[in-house]
């Protein structure tokens, strides 16, 4: 239903996209996973025939995205970054101006807005300007608004940023019943626990070229295994070198010293064998815990920085490092500051 080929985007010298390449069947969810500025949008633009590609080609639903514009806007739903809807208008009548303006019947899109308002959560807020709307809301509506024309084929550009988590998860589950419904779907994020949790491929982009693609258990395989997390009950320089005699890579050591993480090749017992070398040097612990690599290790080990990390970031600074990493939004409101899973604010020692 979407596939591109060699796509590049250039503006002035700098050159946003290139060559990205991406196939996605019908009834699917394709992961586009990047920082910002990886060129993940510009991606969604040419493919949505908003810009033009300046070499390589694409199709959506059959459809050339240059020659034939007007038959891929009639098969597409866009839910871009920014909420496009009319802020001085109510729920209900954003909907249903745009059933009107799609070439429905004016009692057909008065009944199709209630029924997406009622789908999305927005019955008690359908008669309410949008500008008295939460975040939250403007997204899930901005959403609505893409499906009044029930499109096979639906883009959706980092859908969840600034949203709470309660709000990612019904948004989550909405992109789940699209998808049962039949729609295909291209996901945009930088969320790595939503690509993981949505997508059935990821294309993982950077500096505006595909670095991978796979599946999230593909993805994870070439990390080259699961990863030990150590914390100490007292910071202890030398327990990096203990663990180190079981790491397969090097060890992330928190700026307080109390965590430890490093890759490793699971066995049996691995856990108790750390720990009792630990004890042997005389070095308490107050937690050790295995498990498998995730997105956030993926990204890392492609392009050596964490997946929110910007472009001129260094190369160094492993997981964690940024608060931004792998989070949700603290509150509703687009721009509210981020909430970080993982506080550890891991370093790497060589």
């Amino acid at each position: 239903m979407i596939e591109a080929e060699g796509l590049v985007k250039r503006y002035g010298d700098a050159e946003a996209v290139a060559g990205v390449s991406l196939a996605v069947p019908a009834g699917t969810v394709l992961g586009v996973l990047g920082p910002n500025g990886a060129g993940k949008t510009t991606t969604v633009r040419m493919l949505t025939t908003l810009t033009a590609p300046d070499a390589g080609w694409a199709r959506v639903a059959g459809h050339d995205v240059v020659r034939e514009t007007g038959a891929v806007r009639a098969k597409i739903g866009v839910t871009a970054q920014d909420a496009t809807v009319d802020i001085l208008l109510t729920g209900r009548q954003n909907l249903t101006m745009i059933g009107r303006l799609s070439g429905l019947r004016r009692t057909d899109a008065r009944r199709l807005a209630t029924a997406l308002l009622d789908r999305f959560g927005l019955a008690d807020a359908a008669d309410r300007v949008v500008k008295a709307y939460s975040g939250g809301m403007r997204r899930r509506l901005d959403l609505a608004a893409g499906l009044v024309i029930r499109p096979p084929v639906l883009f959706l550009d980092e859908p969840t940023t600034g949203l709470d988590p309660a709000s990612r998860v019904r948004m989550w589950s909405v992109i789940r019943e699209l998808v049962t419904d039949g729609a295909t779907v291209l996901l945009t994020t930088q969320y790595l626990d939503e690509a993981d949790e949505l997508a059935d491929r990821i294309v993982v982009v950077d500096h505006g070229r595909v670095i991978a693609a796979g599946t999230a258990a593909e993805l994870k395989a070439r990390t080259g295994g699961a990863r030990l997390q150590v914390t100490l009950a007292d910071a202890r320089p030398e327990a990096a070198a203990v663990i180190g005699r079981f790491a397969t890579g090097e060890v992330a050591v928190s700026r307080d010293g109390l965590h430890l993480r490093t890759p490793v090749t699971t066995g049996s017992g691995l856990a108790g064998t750390v720990v009792r070398a630990l004890d042997e040097a005389g070095i308490g612990v107050d937690d050790v815990e295995i498990r498998p690599p995730s997105l956030d290790d993926v990204f890392f080990a492609l392009t050596g920085h964490p997946a929110e990390a910007p472009a001129d970031a260094p190369a160094d600074a492993p997981p964690g490092e940024s608060a931004a990493s792998d989070v949700s939004a603290a509150s509703d409101t687009p721009g509210a500051p981020d909430a970080p899973t993982d506080g550890k604010g891991l370093v790497t020692r060589a």
